[in-house]
């Protein structure tokens, strides 16, 4: 299964997907060890945010998981991705995509391809 998402910093990445329906990188993020607030890891995932919620230091967040080898392979977001995201993504050099919508099921575990403007489910 695939869709088209609106591609913001490109890259060609697969992974194993972690899902959040809503993420501030500031206080739900660990950038030393890049696991969310829940124990879940990020790092050399593709992580799939519902909605993205947060404060100017998200941007910082993101670029201490790169600068830690703890950051996500890519970062897809459903919605519009806030420019704080934006920053830190460019800063981290992260691909992201985002406006992925509500087309396809995405669970963790589940195989995702980003790259060239679409987001691929394999099962």
């Amino acid at each position: 299964m695939e869709a088209k998402a609106r591609s913001l910093v490109e890259g060609n990445v697969c992974g194993e997907a972690i899902v959040v329906d809503s993420l501030s990188f500031f206080g739900e993020v660990d950038p030393e060890k890049g696991v969310l607030r829940d124990g879940r890891s990020i790092a050399g995932k593709i992580l799939v945010i519902g909605r993205v919620r947060g404060s100017t230091v998200g941007a910082y967040v993101i670029y201490g998981l790169r600068y830690y080898g703890r950051a996500p392979k890519a970062i897809v977001v459903r919605g519009d991705a806030d420019p704080i995201v934006v920053a830190g993504a460019v800063l981290a050099r992260i691909p992201l995509y985002d406006r992925l919508g509500d087309s396809l099921t995405i669970t963790d575990g589940a195989r995702v391809c980003v790259g060239d403007g679409t987001v691929r489910v394999y099962r």
